[in-house]
C-alpha cells in the first residue's frame, strides 16, 4: 500500500508536456488495441479493484474508530449521523480534485503535486503536513499501547486492579514495546515487507465491531440508578454526570462537542494513500480509482456508523474517548475483551513502522533532497521519529487531545485545503477558467477547510482553557 509512495517514482520532479498528455490521455477512452504505455514506474498496475478497494479501506481505517462513540455521545445521534455523511462526502469529492490534478500534470506523489503547483513551498508544506499527521497517528496508536497494554497483562495476572508495579505502567511498556517490535521493523530498508499486516490489521477492527455489537445486547445498561456499577462512571475523567440516564440522545451539545468534528475528520483521512493505490491499480483511470474512492469510503461508513451506534448505546454517557477502555470498568477480565484488546494492540503496534516511512520519506525530500540511500541516516531519522513520539505519548493526557488537534489542523488540510488548492492550481485556466464552475467549487471547499479548522482549533482551545479555570477554582 504504501511501497510506491516510497519507492516507486524516479521522475517526481516534474514531467515534460508530452508525458503530460500521455498522463491525461491514459484515463479517456481506449479507441484501439494497442498495448497500453506504461507511465510514472516501471511496471504495470497488477492490482485488482477489489484488492485495491481492501487497500484503501486498511488506509481508511486507524484508531479513529475508538473515538466516534465518544463524538456520538457529545453530539447525540441525528447530528453525528449528519456530521459522518457530510465528512464522508466530503472526503470523496477531495479524492475526486485529487485524481484530476494527478491526471492533469501525470504526477502520482502527493508531495509533487504540491511541487508543481506552488514549487518547492508547495512541495514542503505538503511533507510537513503528512509528517504532522502521520505523527498524530502513530501517537494514537501507541497511546492506545499505552492504555490498553498494562490491561491485558493485568487481566493475564488476574488483577482487578494496577498494583503499580513497572510492567503495569503505560509508559514504561511503550518504551519497551518501541524498541523491541517497532524500530527494528522501521529500520527496514523496503516497505514492502510489511504488507501481509494490512489484511491482519483491518480483520482486527472488524472483530472490534462485532464484539461491540455483541456487548451490546450482552451488557445491561449501567447507567441505571439501581445498578451498583453507575459509580464507577463516575471516576471516568470524560465522564458528564448531568447525563445520568440510559436514554439515548438524538440532539445535544456540550463542552466535548468541540472534538466531534476533528474525530471524524482523523477517521477519514486516507489522501496521502489515494497516489500509491492508483498507481498499482490495474487499468488505471480517473473513473475507475473514484469507483474504488467511494466504495472504500462508503464501507468505512457504515463500520463507523455501527461502531459509534452500538458503542454509544452500550454506555450512553459513561462512554470514553476510547471505548475499548470503557469495557476495563465493567469487568477487566472478561476473555471476550482481552481477545479484542490483543487483536487491536498486535494490530496498532504493526502498523507503527508502516506509518512511520511516509514520515522518514517526508524528512528525506526536506532536508536530504539529493541525498543517496545511507544507513545511518535511514536509522537515525527513524529513532528520532519515535523518540518524539514516544514522548509525546508519555506527556499527553487523553488520547481524545491527539484526535482533537490533529483532526483540527493536519486531517482539514489534507481532505479540503491541499486537493483543492492543487486542483485550482495544477488544472490549465484554458480547460477550465477561474470562474467556471469547479473552480469555484474548490475555492469554496478549500474555505470550508479552513473554517472548520478555525472553528475547531477555537473550540477545543476554549475548552481547555476552561477546564483549567476550574481546575484552578477547585483548588
Amino acid at each position: 500500500m504504501e511501497l510506491q509512495k516510497m519507492n516507486g517514482h524516479s521522475r517526481d520532479d516534474g514531467f515534460d508536456a508530452v508525458e503530460a498528455m500521455e498522463e491525461h490521455s491514459e484515463f479517456l477512452p481506449h479507441k484501439t488495441d494497442a498495448k497500453k504505455e506504461v507511465h510514472f514506474t516501471d511496471f504495470e498496475g497488477k492490482t485488482s479493484f477489489g484488492m485495491s478497494i481492501f487497500n484503501l479501506s486498511n488506509a481508511i481505517m486507524g484508531s479513529g474508530i475508538l473515538g466516534l462513540a465518544y463524538a456520538m455521545s457529545n453530539t447525540g445521534i441525528i447530528l453525528f449521523i449528519i456530521l459522518l455523511t457530510c465528512i464522508a462526502l466530503l472526503s470523496a469529492y477531495s479524492i475526486h480534485l485529487l485524481l484530476k490534478s494527478a491526471g492533469v500534470v501525470g504526477i502520482r506523489v502527493y508531495e509533487q503535486l504540491g511541487n508543481r503547483a506552488f514549487g518547492s513551498p508547495g512541495k514542503i508544506l505538503a511533507a510537513i503536513i503528512i509528517t504532522v499527521h502521520n505523527i498524530g497517528a502513530m501517537s494514537s496508536y501507541l497511546y492506545i499501547v499505552k492504555s490498553e497494554l498494562p490491561l491485558v497483562i493485568q487481566a493475564f495476572l488476574a488483577k482487578h486492579d494496577n498494583t503499580g508495579e513497572w510492567f503495569l505502567n503505560g509508559n514504561y511498556l511503550i518504551i519497551i514495546v518501541s524498541g523491541i517490535i517497532i524500530l527494528p521493523l522501521a529500520l527496514m530498508k523496503r516497505l514492502g515487507y510489511l504488507g501481509y499486516t494490512s489484511g491482519f490489521s483491518l480483520s482486527c477492527m472488524v472483530f472490534f465491531l462485532f464484539s461491540v455489537i455483541y456487548k451490546k445486547f450482552n451488557l445491561p445498561c449501567l447507567l441505571d440508578s439501581s445498578n451498583n456499577t453507575t459509580s464507577a462512571y463516575k471516576e471516568f475523567p470524560d465522564f458528564n454526570g448531568t447525563d445520568l440516564t440510559c436514554e439515548a440522545k438524538l440532539f445535544t451539545i456540550n463542552s466535548e462537542a468541540a472534538y466531534t468534528i476533528p474525530i471524524i475528520a482523523f477517521a477519514f483521512v486516507c489522501h496521502p494513500e489515494v497516489l500509491p493505490i492508483y498507481t498499482e491499480l490495474r487499468n488505471a483511470n480517473i473513473k475507475r480509482m473514484q469507483a474504488v474512492a467511494n466504495v472504500s469510503i462508503l464501507a468505512m461508513f457504515v463500520m463507523y456508523l455501527l461502531t459509534a451506534i452500538f458503542g454509544y448505546l452500550t454506555f450512553y454517557a459513561g462512554v470514553e474517548a476510547e471505548l475499548l477502555h470503557t469495557y476495563s470498568r465493567v469487568d477487566p477480565l472478561d476473555v471476550l475483551i482481552l481477545c479484542v484488546r490483543l487483536a487491536v494492540l498486535v494490530a496498532v503496534t504493526l502498523t507503527v513502522p508502516v506509518v512511520l516511512f511516509p514520515i522518514r520519506r517526508a524528512v528525506l525530500q526536506i532536508f536530504f533532497p539529493d541525498k543517496p540511500f545511507h544507513w545511518a541516516r535511514h536509522i537515525i531519522i527513524a529513532f528520532c521519529l519515535i523518540f518524539v513520539v514516544n514522548l509525546l505519548v508519555i506527556c499527553v493526557p487523553s488520547i481524545k487531545d491527539i484526535f482533537g488537534i490533529i483532526g483540527a489542523t493536519s486531517a482539514p488540510s489534507l481532505i479540503f485545503i491541499l486537493p483543492a488548492i492543487f486542483y485550482i492550481r495544477i488544472v490549465p485556466e484554458d480547460q477550465e477558467p477561474l470562474k467556471s464552475r469547479p473552480k469555484i467549487q474548490a475555492i469554496c471547499f478549500a474555505a470550508l477547510g479552513f473554517i472548520f479548522m478555525i472553528m475547531s482549533l477555537s473550540f477545543i482551545f476554549i475548552n481547555w482553557s476552561t477546564k483549567q479555570s476550574q481546575s484552578i477554582g477547585g483548588h
